[in-house]
């Protein structure tokens, strides 16, 4: 009996990249939707952010196994709200009283979820309100997408020793090394031209990216899940989408303040 045309093309599909179209797939969509909001800023960032803060308390709290994960949402929409009517300092404020709260209430694990998506929305939201807050966020965003991808791509095709094999048995280090190279070589083609601060920035962003998404694949190990949710085909979770921003938006706001200077109060 000779088999179908669809069963031999996927007998004929390298396990390594059997993902790759799904991923792509998502990526199309929502990636210009995310450069578009960042390009427009305003309002348009305010409410992607919004979604992504409230989708992340939602998934937060359902990983914690709290009977009600809503209340999550509404707590990171309390922390978006407190950042756009008052600002960054108000909002870090909020994260820590919210923080205390949920864990004398649901206990230190699901209290974690508060600052885990709370500081890195803050960060994301004011890095874009800068005189130079397009530029910075787009940067922030090409630099963790270069990682990413950079590292998915290296570490299919080289493969090689296990980056933390008790954490997270799929990352190499060449998958690593690969996502470190391509950030530094965008933050390069972003500042047009040789600029060592572009690349240590590329560089240092992409570690912080990193290092958010071996700790989201603890967390995720220690709760015995392989994906944060289900709301992105072939990514997973929003927290699998967006562990690196988590961690590398707050060094993206130091960096530009330490730089740049800005008003923290508004």
């Amino acid at each position: 009996m000779v088999p179908a045309l669809s069963d031999m093309a996927e007998k004929q599909i390298d396990p390594r990249w059997s993902d790759l179209r799904t991923r792509t797939a998502s990526a199309l969509v929502l990636a210009p939707l995310a450069v578009v909001c960042a390009w427009r800023g305003g309002v348009a960032w305010e409410l992607l952010l919004l979604v992504a803060m409230a989708g992340l308390g939602w998934e937060w709290g359902t990983l914690a196994k709290v009977a009600r994960p809503y209340v999550f949402a509404g707590v990171l929409a309390v922390v978006w709200a407190a950042v756009i009517v008052a600002g960054p300092v108000y909002g870090l404020v909020a994260v820590a009283v919210l923080w205390l709260g949920m864990s004398l209430w649901l206990g230190r694990f699901a209290g974690y979820g508060v600052p885990y998506a709370g500081v890195g929305g803050i960060a994301l939201l004011w890095l874009r309100q800068l005189p130079s807050g397009l530029d910075d966020t787009i940067f922030l965003v090409l630099v963790v997408w270069g990682t990413d991808i950079g590292a998915y791509m290296a570490g299919r095709l080289i493969g090689g020793r296990k980056l933390a094999p008790r954490i997270s048995p799929g990352k190499t280090w060449s998958g690593s090394i690969g996502g470190l190279l391509a950030a530094a070589v965008i933050g390069l083609v972003l500042a047009g031209g040789l600029s060592v601060a572009a690349f240590a920035a590329g560089a240092l962003l992409s570690l912080c990216a990193q290092a958010g998404d071996l700790l989201e694949s603890a967390i995720k190990r220690r709760l015995g899940v392989k994906d944060s949710g289900r709301t992105i085909p072939g990514h997973g979770g929003l927290f699998d989408r967006l562990d690196g921003f988590l961690a590398a938006a707050p060094v993206a706001a130091l960096l530009a303040l330490c730089v740049q200077g800005g008003n923290l109060w508004q």
